[in-house]
């Protein structure tokens, strides 16, 4: 899958030391070749939680069945 700038991704990975958790929702804010991305993960108010460099199989693109949800933001100390 090639992303691009502003593609939603879906993350495919717990991440429990940044507070996130495998189904969130990100948005590509910048694409480093060959398989890098930088992902912006906010809250649903629009505030920036996380912008973590990651690779492509760290996350997926959005399908027609995946269902949205909100959830607490809580980091893990």
């Amino acid at each position: 899958m090639r992303y691009r700038i502003l593609d939603v991704v879906v993350l495919d990975r717990e991440m429990p030391d940044r507070g996130l958790r495998k189904g969130d929702l990100g948005a590509v804010v910048e694409v480093y070749e060959p398989d890098g991305l930088e992902v912006e993960f906010v809250t649903a108010s629009g505030r920036t939680e996380a912008l973590l460099t990651l690779g492509v199989r760290d996350v997926r693109p959005v399908a027609d069945d995946d269902l949205v949800s909100v959830r607490p933001y809580r980091r893990s100390a």
